[in-house]
């Protein structure tokens, strides 16, 4: 069951995945029909109507004030037994099982994206969060053609807190005049090894959300080195928000 409180959302995020079941058929990763299986996907415009469902995986934008609602709506909606998870980047998930009633069957599950080419799933548990809920989630996981790892409920987590610094860096190497764009990024891809280079992709990530982890890890962490740098805040001030809006490091 999908749900978002916009028909023309459901419409696009169907077409996507429609899209991509076509692309992983001709490429020989599922044996099924991708229209029996697109066809297995209900779509809804009301949280009302996940009272039936035994697992809810919110993952909309890192507002924590709309999440803390929706958590809150969640709870009053869902059977007692249901698991609640978000796929919050970076924001706590003890704080946020707070919101409901039921923080033992709370969990962080963050996928990678693109979600459905990266394996990994990290699984945050919350202070509260209880063993049975963790197992549950961890065969979920699995059972998805995930690699699940457990992680403790720190700013960032493991990706974020290891990722964001270095795209954090590489805006500061831009901003010191230390290398181009291009030089930056082909350095890091032939010197690393990475398929993509930190500013591309902070671009594919998008500027803001960057920024936003990157605020989330110095609030929390208090530390300095996760200060975020002020030429990544001119970008997201200009509205060069990477690929989703046209234009971010690069020119879309």
């Amino acid at each position: 069951v999908l749900m978002d409180v916009r028909e023309e959302s459901l419409k696009r995020a169907v077409a996507g995945i429609e899209k991509s079941l076509a692309k992983l058929a001709e490429k020989g990763k599922i044996s099924e029909d991708p229209k029996t299986i697109a066809a297995r996907i209900e779509t809804v415009t009301s949280m009302e109507s996940l009272k039936n469902c035994d697992v809810v995986i919110e993952a909309i934008n890192e507002d924590e004030n709309l999440k803390k609602s929706i958590f809150q709506t969640l709870d009053r909606v869902l059977p007692d037994h249901a698991i609640i998870a978000t796929n919050t980047s970076s924001l706590p998930i003890t704080r946020l099982a707070a919101y409901t009633e039921r923080p033992e069957r709370f969990i962080g599950m963050h996928f990678m994206n693109p979600v459905p080419l990266m394996s990994l799933l990290e699984i945050i548990r919350g202070h509260c969060t209880s063993d049975g809920t963790y197992s549950s989630v961890k065969s979920l996981s699995e059972k998805m053609g995930k690699t699940p790892v457990c992680v403790h409920d720190y700013p960032g987590f493991v990706v974020n807190r290891v990722l964001i610094p270095m795209i954090n860096e590489a805006f500061f190497t831009l901003m010191e005049g230390v290398a181009s764009v291009e030089d930056i990024d082909s350095a890091m891809k032939l010197g690393a090894n990475h398929p993509m280079g930190p500013l591309a992709l902070a671009d594919f990530i998008g500027l803001d959300t960057c920024l936003a982890i990157m605020e989330v890890l110095h609030d929390g962490l208090g530390d300095s080195k996760y200060r975020p740098c002020p030429l990544l805040k001119k970008y997201v001030d200009a509205g060069l928000l990477g690929r989703k809006s046209g234009a971010g490091v690069y020119k879309y």
